[in-house]
């Protein structure tokens, strides 16, 4: 009788416990917030993707490199008039010495202090370049540690201390504006996906209220690590229908609204 007491108990409670996410309040009534980010400063953001969004009055947040940034200065700066938000994504991109092209800039051989050095010149850079300050950053590969073995130590309170927010990569649902980390958002992929492969993301973060964050490379019709150019189109279509209650925002925007809530 005690452990059927205990279980009827359990289930009662959490049945008491509220869906928080679902009575966060949007705003102007929305059902739920959606953010567009991109990484790598890749040119194909600013020569197909930027006109696109700006078609759309859609915008979104670039997580920028210097070095490819630079190659496209003229683009970018057009991309902060229109009202982009600029990111921070590191000067070197460091990432695991597991893939053999980052083995000679691996994490693995960071510190802390070299760490630091890496995203703050990037801030510089894009401050210097395009006269705005990072306020957000997206980790390289997603990855968050540096360092090897017994050494290895996460530099999430490192972005937490710098940037309004850091965010992961190829994660596997939306964020919960009343339970978060903003120093590790959650960003979903979105490169070589149809809309119809994104629409149920869309509808899940919709049904409880949450913030679905994609992310993405390229911005083309085919080639690896390309978000389709086709679905943004679809998906701004359906954002911008007010009938399907989404706020579409840069992540600055996003998690300085939900800070002020």
């Amino acid at each position: 009788m005690k452990k059927i007491h205990h279980l009827l108990f359990g289930i009662a409670l959490l049945g008491a416990i509220p869906s928080f996410s679902q009575n966060f309040n949007w705003p102007q009534g929305k059902k739920m917030a959606l953010s567009l980010s991109f990484d790598d400063a890749r040119g194909s953001q600013v020569t197909q993707g930027t006109p696109l969004l700006n078609q759309y009055g859609v915008k979104a947040t670039f997580f920028l490199n210097p070095g490819a940034m630079e190659k496209n200065l003229a683009g970018w700066k057009k991309a902060v008039a229109a009202g982009h938000e600029i990111g921070n994504h590191s000067t070197s991109h460091p990432c695991t010495g597991i893939f053999t092209w980052s083995r000679t800039n691996a994490l693995e051989n960071y510190t802390m202090e070299k760490m630091e050095k890496d995203i703050l010149d990037c801030n510089t850079s894009i401050e210097k370049n395009l006269g705005v300050k990072a306020e957000v950053f997206a980790y390289p590969c997603g990855q968050t540690f540096i360092g090897n073995a017994t050494q290895t130590q996460s530099y999430v309170p490192l972005i937490a201390k710098h940037f309004l927010l850091g965010r992961v990569w190829k994660s596997e649902a939306p964020n919960d504006p009343n339970y978060h980390n903003f120093a590790q958002l959650t960003g979903i992929e979105m490169d070589g996906q149809d809309f119809e492969q994104i629409l149920p993301l869309i509808e899940e973060a919709r049904n409880s209220g949450k913030w679905l964050v994609l992310a993405g490379h390229e911005m083309n019709e085919s080639g690896n690590q390309t978000t389709r150019l086709s679905m943004l189109k679809k998906l701004m279509e359906y954002a911008n229908n007010p009938a399907n209650g989404i706020w579409i925002a840069p992540m600055g925007t996003v998690a300085k609204y939900i800070q002020s809530r």
